[in-house]
């Protein structure tokens, strides 16, 4: 495996990779690797002739008193995950790298990225589709894998593909889960021992919706109604929303007579957590 940091030596080499007629598939992360990010890889790895795993924990998606600076990195630990796993190139650029000086050229979504995440945190959008704009105009992939636990997120970038027209395909793969149904982040990290229990709490809510709508409850109000009272009965637990949404827009939905998302966000201590589930 190759570790570089030089954006214009990675465009160089994903160049030479497309001319020599070998498929390019890109994994995005900002690093401290979990299973959920590996499976990412194993699917490039599967499809791919040559694999690129970009490492930049990006600040513009972050907001004023969130975690960047806290954000957990381990370079090492994660280049030793990625060569048992047979990458070809990891990206690892430094912040000068991505946002050299005098940098002024931002994406935002108008409509999508204000939804959900972007509701909660207002500039956290037009950071991903910033950087991830800049990932594919750098690493120059046929195809891109991103998680299902971060569905807000594929949407968004969904978006951004068909209207900037990035000859990109796309590729969202099943959220990883703990044993007890907890969907599998780097910020796991933060939780404390007691926190980590009550932290499954949203999986447990997106269960109960699911369950009332095979029932057939209907209801979007309904839906998160029960898995805002099941988060609210946590103690450790603050809701940010929980919401049923179309998969693709984002937009509320009033009734589920079709594909829909039910995701939730909450605080488990002073931990922000994600996590969200198809209705079908």
């Amino acid at each position: 495996m190759i570790t570089l940091s030089s954006a214009p030596e990675m465009q160089r080499l994903a160049l030479e990779a497309r001319a020599a007629g070998r498929s390019v598939g890109l994994v995005p992360t900002m690093g401290a690797l979990h299973e959920g990010h590996l499976s990412l890889v194993r699917a490039a790895r599967r499809d791919n002739h040559w694999v690129v795993v970009s490492l930049f924990v990006n600040p513009t998606q972050f907001g004023p008193n969130e975690d960047y600076y806290r954000y957990p990195r381990d370079l090492e630990g994660d280049q030793r995950k990625l060569e048992a796993e047979r990458v070809d190139v990891l990206w690892a650029p430094a912040l000068a790298d991505v946002y050299p000086p005098g940098y002024q050229t931002y994406i935002e979504l108008e409509e999508v990225g204000r939804r959900m995440e972007g509701e909660s945190r207002p500039t956290h959008f037009r950071g991903v589709a910033t950087v991830v704009s800049k990932l594919f105009n750098v690493t120059q992939p046929h195809r891109a894998y991103f998680g299902q636990k971060d569905a807000a997120q594929t949407a968004v970038i969904r978006r951004l593909v068909k209207d900037l027209n990035f000859p990109v395909e796309i590729i969202v793969c099943p959220i990883v889960r703990e044993l007890d149904g907890l969907a599998m982040s780097s910020r796991n990290t933060y939780l404390s021992s007691e926190e980590r229990k009550f932290a499954t709490v949203l999986h447990r809510a997106l269960q109960e919706a699911e369950t009332c709508h095979r029932a057939g409850v209907c209801s979007a109000e309904v839906l998160e109604r029960v898995m805002k009272e099941i988060i609210d009965a946590e103690p450790l637990a603050k809701l940010d929303y929980a919401k049923v949404v179309d998969p693709d827009t984002l937009v509320p939905l009033e009734i589920v007579d079709r594909a829909a998302l039910a995701a939730v966000a909450a605080r488990i201590g002073s931990t922000r957590l994600i996590d969200n589930l198809l209705l079908r």
